[in-house]
Parts: C-alpha cells; structure tokens; sequence
C-alpha cells in the first residue's frame, strides 16, 4: 500500500427522488445493461464492506492499524454507493422489474463466507477489479452516457471516480493476508465468469419487462454497445487480462480521469470526512 493512497467519503448531491425515464440512458439496451448493474450493487456492496472487515481483524496488529484508516474509508465509499443504488434500484421496481441478480448474490454468499478469510477478500478484490475496469470505460468514454440526464449521468460518473480511486485496497488486503497470484487468479477466473453470465441474464430479463426483447434496434445498439470500437467487451478484455498477471498491481491503471472527474464536481460529491491516508 502507498503512503500517498488516499480515500475520500463523500455524499453525492443529486435528485434521486424523481423517477427515472424508463429508457433513461437514450436506449433500451444501454439502459437495460446499466439497470442490470445497480441491481448487484447493493447486495454486493455489502459482501465487499463485510469482507474487507473480516480481512482487516485477521491481520497482525502493526498491520492492522496500517491499514485501519484506509479500510473504514473503503467502507465508507460502499456503504454510500450501496444506498445511492437502493434508490435507483426501487425506481426500477416501481417500473416493474424484477432483481434476480441479487437473490443470486444472497444464495452464493453462504458459499463465499465458508471460503477461509484471505480468499473470502480475494473475491472482493477480484470483483473490484471489474467494477474499476468498468469505471475506467465509463469515465474514458462519457458519450456512452451523453443521452442519459445530467443527474444519472453524475451518479454513475461519481461511482465510476471512487470505484477507481479505492481499486487497489481489497487487493493490497489480499497480500497483506498472505494471498499469493495462483489463488488470486484462480478466484478471478470462476467471479469473472459469475460475473458476465448474471450481467447478461439481468441484463436480458430487464429487455423482457421492458417489452424490447424484439425489436432489431435493441439487438443492433446492443451490439455497438458490446462489440464497437469503444464496447464493454472490446475495453474489457485486456484489462481482464491484466489482473492474471503476476506483476498486476490495480495502482498500475491511469487514475487521472477519476481525480479530474472529482475535482471538477467537487460541489456535486462533497466530502464527509477528511481524507484517509495509507
């Protein structure tokens, strides 16, 4: 961990009270996609806080208190981020859309929280990884978002900064636990595939309720959107591949859109407390 890491928590100032367009993103398979998204937040977020705590208790106490302040601040991001997405989520429940990703998160965490610490951490970080990865498309193509309203468009730029700038500490977690490459990739390569098959089965159930499943334009924007020059597959997959990299450190990505995202908004994510420093 960097004697410079620094995490901020801060509270997003947006209107999350006015229901959401139902294609609020300009197109339905977008929309469907990023809907797909915030239904695993919540659930997920909370596995992220609870491991991360359970990772920081089982370190040595020299090691523990090195990375106390990084840890609640961690903790502190989450948790926001998990009730921002609670209140979009019941936006898209009131339009009739069901979550089943979540159930599915609920059912495997008996599976993760039998795993011992170290591992149980290495599946957060893992799926940190591909919430930064994401981060780091949305923020370094904002045109997929450019048809959304502003306030959503906040709301998913400011996760996409903090999701960047905390990428690294599960990670560093990990190591500090004794976790070494074999098992951190082994363990990325079974989340990864998780991770895409629920996407796409929220993603397509979310097309279903939406009454879109069958209209060409949904398919043809759904492929722009995956498989064109700037796609959620074409960016994703060498930045997957970077993480089964022995040498892989998440401090290793470019965080200077995250930090100019959050100086620039400064007044639409203020922060709640001081900075955490590593």
């Amino acid at each position: 961990m960097s004697a410079a890491t620094t995490l901020t928590v801060r509270r997003l100032q947006v209107d999350l009270d006015t229901p959401l367009p139902r294609h609020w993103c300009g197109d339905a398979f977008r929309t469907a996609f990023f809907n797909a998204l915030s239904m695993s937040f919540p659930a997920g977020e909370q596995l992220f806080i609870d491991t991360v705590r359970q990772g920081l208790a089982e370190l040595a106490p020299s090691e523990r208190e090195r990375f106390a302040a990084e840890v609640q601040a961690f903790v502190g991001q989450e948790a926001t981020h998990r009730h921002v997405h609670q209140r979009f989520n019941a936006h898209l429940a009131a339009q009739g859309l069901v979550n089943t990703w979540e159930r599915r998160i609920l059912a495997r965490r008996r599976q993760v929280d039998a795993l011992e610490v170290r591992n149980r951490v290495a599946v957060t970080a893992a799926t940190e990884h591909l919430t930064a990865v994401l981060a780091e498309i949305l923020l370094g193509h904002p045109e997929l978002l450019e048809d959304a309203p502003e306030r959503l468009r906040t709301l998913w730029s400011w996760h996409s900064a903090e999701e960047t700038e905390h990428r690294s500490t599960a990670f560093d977690l990990y190591g500090a636990l004794g976790g070494g490459t074999r098992w951190r990739v082994g363990i990325f390569n079974v989340v990864l595939r998780l991770f895409l098959v629920d996407l796409a089965r929220q993603t397509l159930r979310n097309l279903w309720h939406d009454g879109t499943w069958w209209r060409p334009s949904t398919w043809a924007a759904g492929w722009r959107f995956c498989f064109g020059p700037a796609g959620f597959w074409t960016l994703s997959r060498p930045a997957w591949a970077r993480y089964r990299r022995e040498d892989f450190h998440p401090s290793q990505a470019d965080e200077t859109r995250s930090v100019a995202w959050l100086s620039a908004h400064a007044d639409a994510a203020p922060p709640v407390r001081a900075p955490a420093a590593g």
